[in-house]
């Protein structure tokens, strides 16, 4: 068996990987990556390939090194296409928007990371997390190529992905570390990228499609005019959809794509859930979508990767500088991601418990009637103004909608509650019950006031 000593490792070199890994590498660390991909494939990760507001990322890495992954910087806005009422919605999005090359972004990343100093070892496969007798995480174990090798570390930083397999493996027992994950509040997913003959009319617009079913969606990304990413997901809480068939009997059904050439094809489960209420525990920090840090409405989640990278990096730092890897020495990493946009996406998250319990002609119909400024308000801010309820009877062209307008007026005002209670987030883990017991009477409400199945 073969032994490593590191300061951190870190699992995963995705976007909250390279980014905490950089940090600590740039504050003098010693850090690894571990990565499961060979060199080769490292970076490539399903995604759909929209970044938003890459002029304001960490500046471990910044913008120009990223920046030639960058294949379309003329998308503005959102195109909902609504079959059900043979409409399109048009709303713009906030903020500095691009579709990329993920897989070119992610090489970047890596580079970056490697530039900074930090150690890559690929083709490693974890298969379990080293803990000492009090709990606290030292190191992880996996295989290369057959043969045994160990990682010991003072921190160990979890950027493994959705349903991490280290927090199978991990005794959080005496943590407030967030075990309340299970499958049905994640999405599955799968994109293929599709080069088409003709440029398509639409490639200043990311393309959202709803499918028969609720619980599924379409998306139409134009990396260029001539190379789109198409997807297709759906929520684990209801019943599995044909994802691949799904998505080419829609690609069939669009004209822009006759005679178009699939050149990648890829499949991933992602967060559609509230971020983690700790993702620390003794000497481990989870980040990006191994703590739920991704917009439950949009699948956005690279921006929130690479903060949470940032944050959890510096907080390895400076809690390896003091000789203190305890909870409560890292519990800092929990505030600023809550601060940031833990707290919005919690928010966000009730709009997601509600798509659950509305039907799909009466939402659909909803959102064809909504203004598309109002919408982008709810979808990006996490909240809207108090005049909201008003301004959608006065979008709405029928009283058909009113039933469901007053449901979505009273979880909007459930909502702005939850946002408030996060704002409150606890300054250390002995605060944590009474401030999850608050949390979960709100959540009671929104469950009663929407009619949906209670998510956690």
């Amino acid at each position: 068996m073969t032994t490593h000593e590191y300061d951190v490792v870190v699992a995963g070199a995705g976007t909250a990987g390279c980014y905490a890994a950089t940090t600590i590498a740039e504050a003098g660390l010693d850090v690894a990556v571990v990565e499961r991909k060979d060199e080769t494939e490292a970076g490539h990760i399903a995604c759909g390939d929209a970044l938003k507001g890459a002029d304001a990322f960490p500046e471990a890495i910044p913008k120009s090194r990223i920046e030639p992954a960058f294949t379309n910087t003329g998308v503005d806005h959102g195109r909902f296409e609504i079959p059900q009422e043979d409409t399109v919605l048009e709303i713009p999005v906030p903020g500095e928007l691009a579709v990329i090359d993920r897989w070119e972004y992610g090489r970047r990343l890596i580079e970056a990371a490697a530039d900074a100093g930090v150690e890559f070892h690929y083709e490693t496969v974890i298969g379990d997390v080293r803990q000492d007798d009090d709990g606290r995480v030292t190191g992880l174990r996996g295989k290369r190529r057959g043969d045994a090798i160990d990682f010991a570390a003072d921190v160990v930083i979890d950027g493994a992905g959705s349903l991490s397999l280290l927090q199978d493996k991990a005794d959080f027992s005496g943590t407030t570390f967030d075990t309340n994950v299970r499958y049905s509040q994640f999405c599955s997913a799968y994109r293929e990228i599709v080069e088409v003959p003709e440029p398509v009319e639409w490639d200043d617009a990311l393309v959202f499609k709803p499918t028969e079913r609720a619980a599924g969606y379409l998306w139409y990304f134009p990396r260029t005019d001539t190379e789109i990413n198409a997807g297709l997901g759906f929520q684990m809480n209801e019943e599995p959809m044909q994802l691949v068939e799904s998505l080419k009997r829609d690609l069939r059904n669009r004209p822009e794509f006759a005679g178009a050439t699939v050149t990648d094809k890829l499949g991933a489960a992602l967060p559609t859930r509230r971020p983690y209420d700790s993702a620390v525990a003794p000497g481990y920090m989870a980040v990006g979508d191994a703590a739920g840090h991704v917009n439950p409405t949009t699948g956005g989640g690279i921006a929130g990767a690479a903060y949470a990278g940032k944050y959890a990096g510096e907080q390895a730092v400076e809690a390896i500088g003091d000789g203190d890897v305890s909870e409560d020495a890292l519990w800092r990493y929990n505030e600023r991601v809550m601060d940031h946009f833990g707290g919005r996406y919690a928010g966000l998250d009730v709009y997601n418990i509600l798509s659950t319990a509305v039907d799909i002609d009466d939402l659909m119909g909803l959102l064809a009637a909504l203004p598309g400024e109002n919408l982008a308000e709810a979808l990006y801010e996490g909240s809207t103004s108090m005049s909201f309820g008003l301004k959608l009877k006065c979008a709405v062209k029928s009283f058909g909608y009113w039933g469901t307008i007053w449901n979505f007026y009273e979880t909007k005002q459930l909502a702005d509650e939850l946002l408030d209670h996060y704002g409150e987030y606890p300054g250390s883990p002995a605060a944590m019950e009474s401030w999850t017991a608050d949390r979960d009477r709100i959540l009671d409400r929104i469950y009663e006031t929407t009619g949906a199945e209670a998510k956690y």
